[in-house]
Parts: structure tokens; sequence; C-alpha cells
């Protein structure tokens, strides 16, 4: 398997080089050069076969022979080593947890993959590679934590400050070794342009082995079909699901959206979307308008120009009718996350973190309309937002084991203004 480049002016890599490279050389994202397509019976059969078999029949076409497949084994069993339970809330509304991981986050799954597998490519180099990574919330500590004492990796997390919640900031600013936290006067827009252009520098290119760990990188991004496989393992309905995903910088539905091209049975995808509402207004309009972010109380899918989008457009060829014949989208503003939280908890006695809650409404109001059953993407546990979902809900959460030693950490960072002259003289520097 190769990678292309969406700009269309680099040449094509294998899965090593992409996912050490991050970004192609012109810029664009990296993109497989075909997408498997998985034997019938590999789906009618899912639910014999482990979550490992699962795990190493995805992603080995996408690895190629980068990897071994005894080692490309050994990190897909390190990866999906926790549960990804498929719970019923109603009749018609599941919800998929992905925060059973050490960050409490679905990004746990594409961070510990990648950082793996960026072990595996630097096992016998000479010079270390230093991993920039924007985050809006949960991206910091998953891949602080999946990286954390990497051989031959230094990590850089961007974030912006007062704009994540307590339990997130803790988790990407008390590791130490080696991940360094820098704390972005500014909003995660900022911080993912400051790495980008850090990627476009030739100044910094030619000192620093540099890659990208945000949903960018291919390393990170398609590990997060696995989960999608996992939920149909569980489906017990005759109907394919729809599925209700909380939507930010896309990769997480585009993964979805590539694991359906693949083989896997989905009626619909929707893309729940806070206030920040660029995709649903292209839907509306065919108006592509990044604007800038909006903060919300879902704070991780705060993004007003989301990277991945250009990788769901190339999905469908480009080809709009076709995309919104799969997909639609819906903006949820704060007072209705709220709200929702607080409805699902009183009636079916579900806690709802404002992520979820933005898609458990988007998937709630789709059925008004619509005929089915689908499920939600959980993406993170409701104690890392404990005070919207506490607010919500009038009662504690208890903290679950994973962040209990967080609560006596010392935070860490270094706090910086949101200019890219700086960040690169700092980097430069270090």
């Amino acid at each position: 398997m190769n990678y292309y480049s969406l700009n269309h002016n680099s040449p094509r890599v294998n899965f090593a080089e992409a996912a050490l490279r991050g970004q192609a050389p012109d810029k664009g994202l990296y993109f497989p050069e075909h997408i498997p397509q998985l034997h019938k019976s590999f789906i009618e059969n899912i639910k014999s076969f482990s979550k490992e078999e699962i795990g190493f029949a995805i992603m080995k076409p996408y690895v190629g022979e980068t990897i071994t497949d005894v080692d490309l084994q050994h990190i897909i069993n390190e990866t999906i080593n926790f549960d990804f339970p498929l719970l019923k809330i109603t009749d018609n509304i599941s919800a998929l947890e992905l925060f059973h991981g050490p960050t409490l986050a679905f990004k746990d799954v594409g961070a510990r993959f990648m950082s793996r597998c960026l072990g595996y490519f630097n096992r016998h180099a000479y010079h270390k590679t230093t991993v920039l990574v924007a985050t809006s919330g949960d991206t910091g500590g998953a891949v602080a934590n999946g990286f954390l004492g990497v051989d031959g990796v230094d990590v850089i997390i961007l974030y912006p400050s007062g704009k994540v919640s307590k339990i997130q900031e803790l988790q990407l600013t008390t590791l130490g070794q080696n991940i360094t936290a820098l704390e972005v006067s500014g909003t995660f827009d900022d911080c993912q342009a400051m790495v980008k252009q850090a990627f476009m520098d030739n100044d910094l290119n030619q000192k620093i082995n540099l890659t990208s760990a945000n949903s960018i990188n291919v390393a990170r991004w398609l590990p997060q079909q696995l989960y999608y496989f996992f939920a149909y393992q569980q489906w017990q309905e005759d109907e394919a699901p729809i599925i209700s995903v909380p939507s930010g910088n896309f990769g997480n539905i585009c993964a979805g959206i590539l694991a359906h091209i693949s083989g896997l049975p989905v009626k619909h995808f929707i893309a729940a979307c806070n206030a920040n509402d660029v995709v649903p207004q292209y839907l509306q309009t065919e108006q592509y308008s990044p604007k800038p972010a909006i903060a919300t109380i879902s704070n991780a899918m705060d993004v007003g120009n989301p990277s991945n989008f250009i990788r769901v457009l190339e999905l469908f060829n480009n080809q709009f009718s076709s995309l919104k014949n799969k997909m639609s989208s819906i903006s949820v503003d704060d007072a209705t996350t709220s709200q929702t939280i607080k409805d699902v908890y009183q009636q079916h006695h579900y806690t709802l973190d404002p992520h979820g809650a933005v898609a458990y409404y988007a998937l709630e109001n789709y059925l008004q309309t619509n005929s089915g059953k689908g499920f939600i993407l959980e993406t993170a546990h409701p104690v890392k937002f404990s005070d919207t979902v506490e607010d919500a809900i009038g009662i504690s959460i208890e903290f679950p084991e994973q962040v209990q030693h967080l609560l006596s950490a010392e935070k860490k960072s270094i706090f910086m203004q949101a200019d890219f002259n700086n960040f690169k003289e700092w980097l430069m520097n270090r």
C-alpha cells in the first residue's frame, strides 16, 4: 500500500514514510492509493473473530510490508487491550463507549497505535523524531500517554490556555520525561496553525525531524476504523446501524466512512457538530467556508477549519450528492447539549459527556423523521467534563482509578503567545 498527497504534487510513499512525515512535502494530507475491500464472509462471521484478529485484518493492508506480521500483531494487541462496549440507552439508541482506555478518550486507540509504529520505525534511528501535536482537549492526553517513554521520540503538545478541562490539562502537563506541554494564549485553531506552519518551515525541517500526531497523520487516523468494527460485532439488529459521531476535526467520522467503503454495513452517518458549524453549513449550501473556532462546552470539537474534511470529500470522489446521501450533519448549541445530558440521565439513567450528548441529540433528531436504529460514539468519560455534567445532572461524578492520581499531580507547562515566530525560536533553541 502506498499513499499519495491530496495536493497531488508529491511522490507516493509507503506507510512508514507517511507516518514519519505526517504531511507530504507539498503540505497535503496522505491518502491510501486504494481502499481494501473486505471479503463478504469476514463481515458475515465477524462475531466469531477476536478483537485482535479483526484489528490485524483491517490494518495489515494499510501497513503493507513496513512492519512484520509478528510486530504488527503485537502493536495491535497493545493498542486495543481494553473494552469497547456497545450499551443500549433506549430501544433505538445505543452508545459505543470509547473511554475505557488509559486516558478515558477514544483517541487512545489512534495514539497508542501511532506511538508504537513510530517506536518501531525509529528503533535503529540515530536522530530523534519530534512529534508536534495541537489539541483541543483529548488528543493531548492520549498522545502524551501513548508516547511516554518511547525511545527516540520527543513530544511537544500545544493546547489553548483556559479552553480545555482540568482533567484534560492535567493529563498532558504532568507526565514529564519526553513530553512537553505548551500552553498557548489562543484557540485550538491557533495551535493547529502554528503546528502546520512548523511543517512548512525549511529552517525547522532541516534541523529537526518533525512529524504530526494529530489525525492528519495516517498512523493516527487509520486505526480509528477498528472500533466501528467492534461495534458492529456487538450489533444485534437485522438492519445496518445509523452512526452519530461527535465531529470536530473530522478524523473519527472519516475513519468510519473508510470502514464502510471497505465493507462495513452502515445505513447512514451523522456528523454531530457543536456551534462550529462549517460542515452543516456546507451540506446545506455546498459552500465550504472555514471560520474562527467558537468555544463551547464540548471543547474537543471546537474546530473552525477541520483538517480531515478533505479526506471525507476524497472518499466520495468530491461528489457532493454522494456525500450528502450518506452523511448528514447538524449543529447543536450548548443549551441543548446540557439539556440532553440532563434528560438522558433522568429518563434513561445514562450519563453522557458533552460530546456524546451532541451525538445523542443529533441521532434522536434524525430518527424523528427517518426509520432505523443506531448508536452514538461516546468519545470521552463524563468525568473529564465534570463541571458541565454535574451541573446538568445535579450529582457528583466519581473519578475513575485512571485519573485519581492526577488530582495531586503538579502541572508543568510553558506559556506561549499564539505567534509562530516565538514558537519557531523556541523550537530551534531548545
